[in-house]
């Protein structure tokens, strides 16, 4: 066994790693940029080694310093987490030209899984049915020989990065450039492949373990159909949709894609299941890597995947076969982000001015967070996994929708409340799931505007800040209570403004408890009772950000802009493109600028046909939510008659 192991990562995987190299008896150390020198995952290793700069192509991404940071601390092995450095096969061959053992596993493997076209190769002749596609460089031919709708994928890397659906072919090349660009971004190479699309597809994955003693089981599968962007949002073990049978039979096809590669390690092999045919399944890909939902494996099987990990990776065989493996009740994992579910799951950020997250029997919580996090727009927008465990699927569902009620996360946005509702969904509750099913019932799962008892919750907030403090005599005229000589009381009012919603004039009509952490509301006859810490509350989930609105400075600032529309960035990221300049002419809907945050790209487009009057980003500006980036006078404005 190691003696002391690097964690070449950050956030929660880093602080989930350290957990167990604890429990092993293991030294860890841990790594950060500049941005996360006050991390938790800093705080909680061993040691830590400061590795650069907040970019994580200084940091996170700099093999050079990576190695560094080992040999200063006497490092044998290092362990990659996933993202980041997880699947790169130079890496890895670093790492033992360096002498160190990296904790995945062999850089062959790595580089044949890693190349999407190659891995579906490789499997294909060890057995293992695939879904019907193409390459570059006859990917637009391809993708047209199969017909619509297709789906774009980057060759070099997973997570939905990079990923298009195209139901119009006439707009393949389009969707192919953008594809390229975030493929370029995420994983430095924009080669692609193109695949058939399977209509209400099933998303299941098989987690296998590799000795280096010829050893290779899997430890059964996990459903991953709730997803959004391609991009999973929950994940449960074991799935309702296969029988005994079809597990047996997809394990094994899995077992003999790692085979087929000589992977050692933790690996998942990722397949698309017709959702009407179970039976009939095809390859994706592999994961080379530990997948951000192997808590709820290790939650049905009772294994610790990351000691396994570490175990293998020393040398040691597994201490049991396939028949040994057994799945006993039910887990499902939600992942929280920092994102807006209102606002088309933008990325978020902020600090996280207080935090509560889950316990009890049968939930885990794996997190990198804690009070006073600052969440930028450089790194990935999870935060944090919650995870409920249970003896039947019901059971686990429930907690994890009351774990995900007690979850607090304020100063940041996060989709907590939308995955406690989707939870709720009837399909969900019924397991039945496809891959389309978040995009399909998204408007009835974004909570509807801001209820009355959230503006009355802010007002009482801020009454209560008004009240004198101390004893003796009150000048009653200090007193926010609507009192004036001869006459009747005026009530008080505030005008207020949460974020994403129109401001309002609020004027208080129930009774009010206010704490230093809390604040309860009684409004015909109901109470509701809120978390808060500056602007922000939260309940069950959900979190409003209500500020002070000054009509006034709204107004001068509309006169400002006057016959004109302000396009402001609607995530707080970093301008990578800009295709216009001031004095340009644009039509409606033209692409103007696009805006990258947490490796997504978002595209600004003309409200309408015009003139660029102002232009106030360049590439690679950092910009914050709903900052101004261009002007765009109207077209009719811009004519003299």
């Amino acid at each position: 066994m190691f003696d002391t192991v690097l964690v070449a990562n950050r956030g929660e995987i880093a602080v989930r790693v350290v957990r167990t190299l604890r429990a092993l008896g293991v030294r860890s150390v841990a790594v950060f940029s500049d941005a996360d020198a006050g991390a938790r995952h800093v705080r909680e290793a061993d040691t830590a080694v400061r590795i650069g700069p907040a970019p994580a192509a200084e940091s996170y991404l700099c093999v050079e310093r990576l190695l560094e940071a080992a040999a200063r601390t006497g490092a044998q092995a290092v362990h990659p987490g996933y993202g980041f450095l997880a699947e790169n096969a130079g890496f890895a061959r670093a790492c033992e030209a360096a002498g160190l053992v990296f904790i995945g596993p062999p850089a062959e493997a790595i580089s044949l899984m890693g190349d999407k076209i190659r891995a579906k190769e490789t499997v294909r002749e060890a057995g293992v049915p695939v879904v019907p596609g193409g390459r570059d460089p006859d990917l637009a031919e391809a993708a047209r020989e199969l017909g619509a709708p297709v789906l774009l994928k980057p060759s070099a890397g997973g997570g939905g990065k990079g990923m298009r659906l195209v139901r119009d072919l006439d707009r393949l090349e389009e969707e192919i450039a953008a594809a390229r660009r975030e493929a370029r971004a995420s994983f430095g190479d924009d080669t692609l492949l193109v695949e058939r699309w399977i209509d209400r597809p099933r998303h299941i994955e098989i987690q296998v373990l590799a000795d280096g003693h010829g050893n290779v089981v899997h430890l059964g599968e996990r459903e991953c159909s709730l997803q959004r962007r391609h991009q999973k949002v929950i994940e449960e073990a074991p799935s309702v949709l296969l029988d005994e049978a079809t597990r047996a039979a997809m394990g094994e096809a899995a077992v003999q894609a790692a085979r087929s590669c000589g992977y050692r390690g933790a690996g998942t092999v990722e397949f698309i299941v017709p959702g009407g045919d179970p039976s009939s399944y095809y390859f994706m890909e592999m994961n080379t890597r530990l997948q951000v939902e192997h808590p709820v494996t290790e939650l049905v099987t009772g294994l610790d995947l990351v000691e396994w990990q570490v175990r293998v990776a020393a040398g040691e065989p597994l201490a049991f076969g396939q028949d040994a493996v057994t799945l006993t009740g039910h887990a499902v994992e939600a992942r929280l982000c920092a994102e807006d579910p209102s606002r088309g799951f933008l990325p978020t950020g902020g600090t996280v001015l207080r935090l509560r997250e889950p316990q009890g029997e049968g939930v885990r919580t794996d997190s990198g967070l804690s009070e006073g996090t600052e969440v930028g727009s450089l790194y990935d927008p999870m935060l944090s996994k919650v995870i409920a465990y249970g003896p039947d699927r019901p059971t686990a569902l429930r907690r994890l929708r009351a774990a995900l009620a007690e979850t607090v996360t304020l100063g940041v946005q996060t989709n907590a409340g939308f995955l406690r509702r989707l939870l709720a969904h009837p399909a969900v509750v019924a397991g039945e799931l496809d891959t389309g099913l978040v995009e399909r019932e998204v408007d009835g799962l974004v909570a509807a505007g801001v209820p009355e008892e959230v503006y009355e919750a802010a007002a009482a907030v801020r009454l209560d800040a008004l009240r004198p403090r101390g004893g003796g005599w009150t000048d009653p005229f200090s007193v926010p209570s609507g009192w004036r000589l001869g006459g009747e009381p005026v009530p008080v009012s505030f005008p207020l403004r949460a974020a994403g919603a129109e401001p309002v004039v609020h004027t208080p009509r129930g009774t009010h408890t206010v704490t230093e952490e809390a604040v309860s509301v009684v409004l015909d006859g109901v109470r509701h009772t809120f978390h808060r810490a500056g602007d922000w509350l939260g309940r069950d989930g959900d979190a409003w950000q209500v500020r002070d609105h000054d009509p006034v400075a709204a107004s001068l600032g509309r006169a400002a802009h006057a016959g004109a529309d302000s396009l402001t960035a609607p995530m707080p990221g970093t301008v990578t493109v800009v295709k216009v300049a001031v004095g340009d002419e644009v039509s409606a809907g033209q692409s103007l600028l696009v805006v990258e945050a947490m490796k997504m790209e978002h595209v600004i487009t003309a409200p309408h046909a015009g003139t660029v009057t102002e232009l106030d980003v360049t590439p690679g500006t950092a910009v914050a939510m709903d900052q101004v980036l261009a002007v765009i006078a109207p077209e009719e404005a811009g004519h003299d008659d």
